[in-house]
């Protein structure tokens, strides 16, 4: 045994002193006679106190205090050389990938050793490379070979600039007949996918002895986890007890040093970012970044054109910049990863080396500045404009005839002056003098909007000539209102982006050297949500490129290897089996011998694919064998836990004797009568806490196993996800009930005797949604007319509406729930047969709010008692049927309904109410007879509504409506709507009588 830091040993010079302290006696206490306490005397104590500590805890305190003294000298347990493993076959692997550079010539040495001991001891060798082989070929099964011929390999080898690939090397030796032999793994300690098989593969060949080179330094430089300007690398690492100082040395393109950045990472830590703290013209030189002393192609991190910092200029109009509201606050998050940000008004940016300028709405009114502009942009700057309600009321249409118009916006009052005005009211023939790429039309387009009919339009897929070709467009991106460009003939060629109906989002124009562009939307979120998304992030990184003349590619362009690394970090020229990678594959390929790291395609569209680009953390690997050092010895154990826990344990002993102590109880009157139960409690307890503390400093760490690669860490999260939807979906319910009005409309609870499921339910849509309902009748036809009329229906409420309703659903009273729709579409027809329990559903339906739309699809024939009377389809039998279906029902007095009625002003005010067939009478509760604050529970007509609403799966409207037609038909969608908002916010539109009188009052 041996003492790492033999000085603390002089600590058990303290042990004399340590016993002189405690067998010390305090002095004889001195008499004094006190008469007050002279009754006193007849007390007798139950117990005397010791005038000394126990021999036995004293001893115990002493060996306490030893073990604190020998745990702080760091005892250590010399490993002892492994015995040889045998005289069959040697199978020696060897890990050669990107972890292994830093001790490879140890690594080859060793190597070198133990072929010429087998060579010595006549045993056959088979030698096998984990890393692929740089002609891309398979990794075959290992034959034996002469310990020249190993030797010769050897010498040759150098580490390879990809990782391992260990599961391979398992399929390969899986094909190896069975041997009696053993295995000699030099590792580089690392864990990797197919781990298990690799090792489950070396233990089938024989005993297996993995030797580690302690002294290793495995790191890597990965690519930072979010750019900006000084966060440029991330310094991976295995965790070390011990801090460590390493340097890491920047690179320029001429081969030249920057700087020489020292770095601390702290004990334990498993990696730390790489600040880089230069002006951004020295930033833009960089090439690359390496470790000092730590050559391979894991500590070198190479930079392309994309992590060059564009000087990018941001026109201000000299007042304050709102947070979150502002037109700069966008921009500058946009921005600010990838730019050398300036922000400034127009005369302090136009003094500076810019080559690109974004403004904003309304930074451009001044005709002088615009001047000042665009002799900037002639000599070859690039000027990024932004719409708003300044640039959309400057504008003027060149049609004098409004055919063409664009929609009416109002022109607004928080314009400065006006860019583009001339004597007769049209744009200039040249938009670029009005540093505007398209000449523009009057006002802005509104898209979608509670007063609109339209709906907010989507992007289109951007052209193979646009800069932003190739870039991923998401599907909730959306534009609400745009400046329109004026139709020419050469708009497509202007056109870089555009919206999913044809019309231009982003157009550029060449001015002299330099170029303007233009997003037809704000910089806000108030006209677009694209601001908030990461394609605005993309689009103006891709613009400010294409303004310093740099084309990176991120779609199917194949680029060529142009110099790639090899092990030692080393840029060459590329190794015959690299292959060229597509520039949308760079993000999640990892290096490989088709895909070596290095620099890919032309210098003005470099991409670099960096070693450790898909790596996100270093785990260590679990030991395969035994753990040997180059020399064949086992690691040394560390001594110094076991002292200290030895030392925690016996002080803790000594706490619970004292107590045990104070308690009455001693070691004697324990053993001799027996007592004392409490007292052995606590020494049993005391026992029990000594495993737990020495299992916690037990083994060394490369002993413990490591946790797989790879191992989701949101499998929690999915777990729990379940029940928040469903929580989701309850409190949707909630709110679709709350917001159907004074009628109440809609959700009621589930009967709380219903038992609970024993896993998760699935939600209804009609909880997620609001949505219509209709009977199923059990006649396809009918059926059918049904589901097609209220898709009808409800496409045109949401068109015309602020309400969303989802497809309707088809239900049968009794057997589905109808508590999630506010609106129940009947029809009639002559075999209809309630049952009690659908009786029962309906009058529960009814009396929670909801409305029933009874529609007999015509009248029967032989209750009509007027043959001139309006014309309506024959639906025999259908007036019984209706008896028979509202028997059990509380169907309140009725009446006709007028246009006096709330039904028909809730929307649109109607003084008629057709369907597929006009004049037809319509029933709705009497005024003062309904309950849920007047509002009807059943309408009742005769008009074949769902006929008058079907539209077919290609638009159509397949029924003809008699006899008025398209008329007719948009009549029967307005009572429609009308019937849906009534449903919805019951007798909303009743209190608006009141409003008079209420203003009245208050005036006086």
């Amino acid at each position: 045994m041996i003492f790492l830091a033999p000085l603390a040993l002089l600590g058990l010079l303290t042990l004399p002193v340590v016993w002189w302290l405690l067998r010390a006696t305090p002095p004889t206490p001195r008499a004094q006679i006190f008469p007050a306490v002279a009754l006193l005397r007849t007390l007798r104590p139950h117990q005397n106190d010791a005038v000394r500590s126990p021999l036995w805890l004293l001893l115990v305190r002493l060996a306490a205090v030893a073990c604190l003294v020998l745990g702080l000298a760091q005892p250590v347990l010399p490993g002892d050389r492994l015995p040889s493993t045998g005289h069959g076959p040697l199978l020696l692997v060897m890990d050669d990938g990107l972890f292994s550079a830093s001790d490879w010539g140890r690594r080859i040495a060793t190597a070198q050793g133990l072929v010429e001991d087998a060579d010595h001891a006549g045993r056959t060798i088979l030698f096998v490379r984990t890393a692929p082989a740089a002609d891309g070929h398979e990794i075959q099964p290992p034959a034996p070979r002469a310990a020249v011929a190993v030797r010769q390999e050897l010498d040759s080898m150098r580490p390879a600039p990809w990782r391992t690939d260990r599961a391979a090397v398992a399929r390969a030796l899986s094909k190896l007949p069975h041997a009696d032999g053993s295995v000699l793994y030099l590792a580089d300690g690392i864990a990797s996918p197919g781990d298990d098989a690799f090792a489950r593969a070396l233990r089938a060949f024989g005993p297996v002895q993995e030797i580690h080179f302690p002294d290793a330094s495995v790191l890597a430089l990965a690519p930072a986890a979010e750019r900006n300007s000084t966060q440029m690398a991330r310094l991976l690492a295995l965790p070390q007890p011990a801090p460590r100082s390493l340097s890491v040395r920047v690179h320029a393109q001429d081969g030249g040093t920057l700087a020489v950045l020292p770095l601390v990472l702290p004990a334990g830590a498993a990696q730390i970012d790489v600040p880089v703290t230069l002006p951004t013209a020295a930033r833009n030189r960089i090439d690359q970044l390496s470790l000092a002393g730590q050559a391979s192609a894991a500590t070198t991190l190479l930079f392309d054109e994309g992590d060059r910092l564009r000087p990018v200029g941001l026109m201000t109009s000299g007042a304050a910049d709102t947070p979150l509201i502002g037109p700069l606050f966008y921009l500058r998050r946009a921005l600010a990863p990838t730019a050398d940000l300036h922000e400034g008004t127009p005369a302090t940016l136009l003094a500076q080396p810019l080559s690109v300028i974004i403004a904003p709405d309304g930074t451009l009114a001044n005709p002088a500045i615009r001047q000042k502009v665009k002799d900037w942009v002639k000599k070859g700057g690039t000027l990024i404009r932004f719409a708003g309600p300044a640039l959309a009321g400057a504008q003027h249409g060149a049609n004098t005839d409004g055919a063409d118009a664009a929609p009416e916006a109002p022109a607004g009052d928080d314009i400065d002056t006006p860019e583009t005005r001339t004597a007769t009211g049209s744009p200039s023939a040249d938009p670029t003098a009005d540093l505007l790429p398209v000449a523009l039309l009057d006002g802005s387009r509104q898209l979608g909007g509670t007063m609109t009919w339209g709906a907010p339009q989507k992007l289109a897929p951007f052209d193979a000539t646009s800069p932003f070709h190739g870039l991923d467009i998401p599907a909730d991106v959306t534009i609400s209102r745009q400046v329109l460009a004026s139709p020419v003939a050469d708009l497509a060629a202007h056109s870089w982006a555009r919206l999913a109906d044809g019309t231009p989002l982003v157009t550029h124009a060449a001015l002299g050297k330099g170029d303007i562009i233009l997003f037809h939307v704000s910089s806000t979120a108030d006209w677009s949500n694209l601001p908030l998304s990461g394609l605005f992030v993309s689009m103006l990184q891709r613009l400010t490129d294409h303004a310093n003349g740099v084309t990176i590619p991120a779609d199917d362009t194949l680029l060529a290897p142009v110099l790639t690394l090899d092990g030692d970090g080393v840029l060459g020229p590329p190794p015959p089996a690299a292959r060229g990678l597509k520039a949308s594959d760079f993000v999640r390929t990892a290096v490989s011998p088709a895909h070596p790291p290095g620099l890919y395609g032309p210098r003005a569209a470099r991409r670099a694919l960096n070693a450790s680009s898909q790596i996100t953390a270093l785990a260590p690997a679990t030991p395969v064998g035994t753990v040997t050092s180059p020399g064949g010895r086992r690691p040394d154990t560390a001594l110094a836990p076991v002292f200290l826990c030895a030392a925690a344990g016996l002080l803790l002993l000594d706490g619970l004797l004292v107590l045990a102590m104070r308690a009455g109880l001693s070691l004697q009157s324990m053993t001799k009568h027996g007592a004392g139960k409490h007292g052995l409690s606590l020494l049993l307890a005391g026992a029990l806490t000594l495993p737990a503390l020495a299992s916690a400093q037990s083994a060394p760490a490369e002993h413990t196993p490591a946790a797989p690669a790879g191992t989701p860490t949101g499998a929690t999260g999915a777990i729990t996800g379940t029940p928040s939807s469903s929580t989701s979906a309850s409190a949707s319910a909630s709110a679709s009930s709350s917001s159907s009005g004074d009628n109440g409309a809609a959700v009621s609870s589930l009967p709380s005797s219903a038992p609970a499921p024993s896993g998760p339910t699935p939600v209804p849509g009609a909880a997620l949604e609001t949505r219509l309902a209709y009977v199923i009748t059990g006649h396809d036809d009918i059926d059918t007319v049904s589901r097609q009329g209220l898709q009808g229906l409800s496409d045109y409420t949401n068109a015309r509406t602020s309400a969303m309703l989802g497809h309707p659903d088809g239900v049968r009273p009794g057997q589905d729930d109808l508590s999630y729709y506010p609106l129940l579409y009947w029809p009639i027809t002559p075999d209809a047969a309630p049952t009690p329990a659908m009786t029962a559903a309906l009058t529960a339906f009814m009396a929670h709010g909801g409305i029933v739309l009874i529609d007999t699809q015509g009248q029967d024939s032989g209750s009509q008692t007027d043959a001139s009377g309006p014309y309506a389809g024959d639906a025999p039998g259908t007036r019984s049927a209706l008896r028979r279906v509202t028997a059990g029902l509380p169907i309140p007095p009725l009446m006709t309904m007028t246009d006096h009625h709330l039904l028909a002003h809730t929307f649109y005010m109607l003084h008629e109410f057709p369907g597929r067939y006009a004049e037809q009478p319509v029933w709705v509760a009497r005024e003062g007879e309904a309950e849920n604050d007047d509002v009807s529970p059943v309408i009742i007509g005769s008009a074949d509504w769902a006929h008058a609403w079907a539209v077919d799966e290609s638009g159509n409207t397949p029924f003809a409506v008699l006899p008025d037609g398209a008329d007719q038909r948009q009549l029967a969608y307005r009572f429609g709507v009308n019937t849906i908002i009534y449903a919805l916010t019951g007798n909303y539109k009743a209190d608006q009588v009141h409003v008079p009188m209420l203003l009245k009052r208050l005036g006086e």
